[in-house]
């Protein structure tokens, strides 16, 4: 099978990356989300004051020309005098993303930009919501802050509290101007900007690749809303952010071009960057417009490939990583096939990257399965969202798909609609019958992923999805424990296996030999999917092949409830549990438990193997 049959794709959707994946604790870090009106739309900032001892609004006079927003803050009341300041003073306070999770003895990097024509004296502080239990604080001094000065601090917590809030404070009376706060935890993978318990979470499936970062967060609703690479990378503080209108929100885009590279590289998966193809939701780019725009992918590929005295390999080299990311696959555009303009931009496009860069994999998203591509094309892009029943009897979808041309990239599946519910264990069942047909026929399908990867519980703009997650806590659905069944596949071997006796078709299997890398030994692991209510005795006949008596494994995910879902409260009720199988033979019988996905792994001698198979009415044979 393929090295690259099963990875990830990550689209910024429910608060994937702003809020989840990407560490930054602030929201609307820069102000920008809601423009420059009075009153300021500055969401989820908060005045702490009244109107007689503070006044806050926005205006234009940021230092930084990509986003002109500052906020204005304007100090009433003082330290003294008629109109003194309440206790710990005046100002204003950002509660993150649904809470800022801040843990006893972590530290965390402030960074901010003030001016002030007078001197200043802030409290920058960790708090609890309410502002009463302070968790780190410290205080700014500064004589000269006439021109936008750049702040760090570093805050030390000496409290745990998930549901915090930074707050910055005065006593003194002035006019103070911020701009781009941002508050990092020092501890994120490899210090790269990765929320490491969610980092982990994907490293745990050992994904061959990455596809970002979209979906139709690349295309928008409207283009100037799409996702446009070179407007996100570069120093942090003069990226201008976006609105994400799909789905939906803002996004400051610390999370860019560079750090979804850097992503992959971290995982130790292949980055397969999807880009526009100058067509939106609701616009397309006519042809003979479209070179700009060819050019513009042209450049994001010298900024991942290039040479770092290259003109866009050295902004990747500037910004610490100088030798180019590994990128052997673009998507050009999303789901745009039906689209009147996709043929003809997708040619520009293809010719000019495969011109400049002739090894590149290049995907359409025209589906090839069923008849020969009108263009050329490296892959096809295949998405299949469905219910349950559907999706377990399109495990069989790809068996007569065309043997020769373009392979497939089922770069989106999932379960979708009622049998969900926030992940159950019906859909994960129907979605592994699913992945084990791709096994069967991979040799015309390179590569899938489920989709969506990501949902912060405060924000669910679809369902199911693969992990769910707060500031503080993340649990995997059983759609995620789903794919670790399947993260020994890549590039393992797959064996001609047949199902016997399978009168009610609620059963699908498939057999492969993998080397476990960690103890250097070969395995025979097979996987059975029981879509059906009853309890089946399944018999496993091998010959031709020698197998360890002992250290044979059984592992397990089902529940008492075909419809129940993992919570923040029973984060495992649903996932693999693995057992010793016992006593090996040739022929053996195995019990499938009702709705249940089984994998039987044998430690194996050899790797000849020829399957034998018998059948009687009582008994399902493999």
């Amino acid at each position: 099978m393929p090295d690259t049959l099963f990875g990830i794709f990550f689209e910024e959707i429910n608060h994937a990356g702003a809020g989840g994946l990407w560490a930054e604790l602030v929201c609307n870090r820069g102000f920008e989300s809601g423009g420059s009106f009075t009153p300021p739309r500055i969401e989820p900032w908060s005045i702490i004051g009244n109107n007689s001892s503070v006044i806050v609004s926005t205006d234009l006079s940021s230092c930084f020309d990509r986003n002109k927003v500052a906020l204005q803050v304007e100090v009433l009341c003082d330290n003294g005098g008629a109109n003194i300041c309440p206790d710990g003073g005046v100002g204003v306070y950002n509660p993150g993303f649904w809470g800022m999770n801040i843990e006893h003895g972590k530290s965390y990097k402030l960074v901010f930009y003030v001016r002030s024509d007078e001197p200043i004296n802030l409290s920058v502080a960790l708090t609890s919501s309410n502002g009463l239990n302070k968790l780190a604080t410290k205080t700014v001094v500064a004589d000269n802050v006439s021109n936008w000065t750049k702040v760090f601090v570093l805050l030390e917590a000496e409290g745990t509290d998930s549901n915090s809030r930074l707050e910055l404070r005065s006593t003194t009376k002035g006019v103070i101007w911020f701009d781009q706060v941002s508050l990092m935890p020092l501890d994120t993978y490899n210090g790269d900007g990765f929320r490491k318990d969610l980092f982990g979470m994907l490293k745990d499936l050992k994904p061959a690749f990455i596809r970002f970062p979209g979906g139709c967060f690349v295309e928008g609703a409207l283009l100037k809303n799409a996702f446009w690479w070179n407007e996100t990378i570069g120093p942090w503080e003069k990226r201008p952010g976006h609105f994400g209108d799909v789905w939906g929100y803002w996004t400051d885009d610390g999370l860019g071009h560079f750090e979804f590279l850097q992503l992959a590289e971290d995982l130790g998966a292949l980055p397969i960057w999807v880009f526009n193809s100058g067509i939106s939701h609701k616009e397309q780019v006519d042809t003979s417009d479209i070179l700009p725009f060819v050019q513009d992918i042209l450049d994001g590929l010298e900024f991942a490939r290039g040479a770092p005295n290259s003109i866009w390999g050295s902004v990747r080299a500037s910004m610490g990583h100088l030798e180019p990311f590994d990128l052997r696959y673009v998507a050009i555009g999303n789901e745009d096939c039906n689209y009147s303009k996709y043929r003809g931009n997708y040619l520009k496009f293809y010719s000019a990257i495969k011109e400049a860069y002739p090894d590149i994999k290049i995907i359409s998203n025209c589906d090839g399965s069923s008849k020969v591509l009108d263009h050329p094309a490296d892959l096809y892009d295949f998405h299949i969202y469905a219910s349950a029943s559907e999706i377990f009897s399109n495990a069989s979808r790809f068996d007569d798909a065309l043997r020769s041309g373009p392979k497939a990239f089922i770069s989106e599946y999932a379960v979708h609609g009622n049998d969900t519910g926030k992940g159950s264990l019906l859909a994960a069942l129907a979605e592994a019958a699913f992945l084990i047909g791709a096994e069967k026929n991979s040799d015309v399908i390179e590569m899938a992923s489920y989709a969506p990867l990501f949902v912060n519980d405060n924000n669910w703009r679809w369902t199911a999805d693969a992990i769910v997650f707060t500031s503080s806590q993340a649990y995997g659905t059983p759609s995620y424990w789903m794919q670790h069944f399947f993260k020994e596949s890549n590039g393992a071997t797959l064996l001609t296996s047949t199902l016997q006796a399978n009168p009610s078709n609620a059963l699908i299997a498939s057999a492969i030999t993998w080397l476990n890398v960690t103890d250097n030994n070969n395995y025979l692991r097979i996987k059975v999917v029981n879509f059906g209510s009853s309890r089946v005795t399944l018999n496993i006949s091998i010959s031709g092949l020698s197998l360890q008596s002992s250290g044979a494994t059984k592992t397990i995910l089902t529940s008492s409830n075909v419809m129940d879902e993992n919570s923040f409260t029973d984060p495992k009720k649903i996932s693999p549990v693995k057992t010793m199988l016992g006593e090996v033979s040739e022929n053996m019988d195995v019990t499938l438990l009702p709705y249940s996905f089984t994998s039987f792994d044998f430690l194996i001698k050899s790797i000849s193997i020829r399957t034998v198979t018998t059948a009687s009415d009582l008994e399902s044979s493999f």
